[in-house]
């Protein structure tokens, strides 16, 4: 039984593989460094090298496959608005060509990540998001073998290219911090949790139609307030929202972000 994490050397992919830890796992990415890296910390893990929107690196890796985690993703905001083509490669190609290759591999299940600016698009990212949703969902129509599910949620405290990692470090080298907008609120949680609903999506969704947790949610303002007391204080800089950004994000389309129950800062503070 061999499981495969697209996007596999990434910061979400990394407690996954400590949760799977001890059974065969074949992960794809194209960061070099960081599978090796990976490699060296579980020798026992297979890596491939290579993009997923490449039909081959698709094919080879869903060889034999029982189940498929697809973390791999094109997820930054403003990049993405930059950079269209690289976007829908990662978000929309790869994922085809997964799909295609679980038609004839039929694992047990195939579980994508998707994300809340899914459910209120504003940019590419969220765009090709959405799409990714509807592939999943038409996938399950045309393969009964296989469980096609999609799970949704907010942001990861500390992923790759998290505004918490940039204010963190500007903070500890007295560099002034750039926020877009103190009243806009975001869904947050652990990297634990967000494992931890990747699991419960495939144990308790009865079909494809996106898995949306029960989330809290914090404003920036509040999270910049709790870094700083955790981590001191320099200068701030309010720069207004950017392209492909809400003020306030919502899970279902029907409840927003600054709807929901709030963290305070003591436990922002906790978390980060």
């Amino acid at each position: 039984m061999t499981y495969l994490i697209t996007g596999g050397s990434g910061f979400l992919a990394e407690a996954l593989i400590a949760r799977l830890k001890g059974k065969a796992i074949r992960v794809v990415a194209r960061n070099e460094g960081n599978l090796v890296a990976l490699k060296e910390k579980h020798p026992e893990i297979e890596i491939l090298t290579g993009d997923i929107a490449d039909e081959w690196v698709a094919r080879k890796a869903m060889v034999g496959v029982t189940g498929v985690y697809h973390l791999a993703a094109f997820k930054h905001v403003g990049l993405a608005e930059k950079n269209v083509f690289e976007c829908v490669n990662t978000n929309i190609t790869g994922t085809i060509n997964l799909l295609r290759e679980s038609m004839t591999v039929r694992p047990s299940f195939f579980v994508a990540i998707s994300t809340d600016k899914a459910a209120q698009v504003v940019g590419v990212y969220g765009a090709t998001k959405l799409i990714m949703e509807r592939l999943i969902a038409e996938a399950e129509t045309i393969n009964s073998e296989t469980k096609y599910r999609t799970v949704r949620y907010g942001n990861v405290l500390y992923s790759t290219g998290s505004v918490l990692c940039k204010w963190r470090d500007r903070i500890l080298t007295n560099k002034e911090i750039t926020i877009t907008d103190g009243n806009a609120t975001r869904f947050f949680w652990t990297r634990e949790e967000a494992v931890d609903l990747i699991f419960k999506c495939i144990e308790e969704a009865k079909d494809s139609t996106p898995f949306v947790p029960a989330m809290k949610a914090m404003s920036m303002g509040k999270i910049l307030e709790a870094m700083q007391k955790k981590y001191g204080y320099t200068s701030v800089k309010e720069i207004g929202l950017q392209p492909g950004e809400n003020l306030h994000e919502t899970m279902d389309g029907k409840v927003f972000s600054n709807e929901v129950e709030q963290f305070s800062v003591d436990e922002i503070i906790e978390k980060i």
